[in-house]
């Protein structure tokens, strides 16, 4: 799973969501779309799916997910 954030040209805010994609298949689609000069889509975990133009991809942000912790702990 990958937590995903895509800047999009001219607009304020990023777009945030979490996929079941790997980050290396999130990041080949990537380089598909801006290399076709098509449109970017991918899936979030809910099923919603997220257009945009790749010539208004400001940047992606690929993250794996991490672990969440409960509690305090050092």
């Amino acid at each position: 799973m990958a937590h995903v954030r895509i800047a999009v040209t001219d607009v304020s805010s990023e777009i945030a969501f979490e996929s079941a994609d790997s980050s290396k298949d999130i990041k080949a689609a990537i380089d598909k779309a801006i290399a076709a000069g098509s449109t970017l889509a991918l899936t979030d975990t809910k099923g919603r799916e997220f257009i945009v133009p790749a010539t208004k991809i400001g940047y992606v942000e690929i993250g794996e997910q991490s672990e969440r912790r409960v509690g305090f702990g050092k």
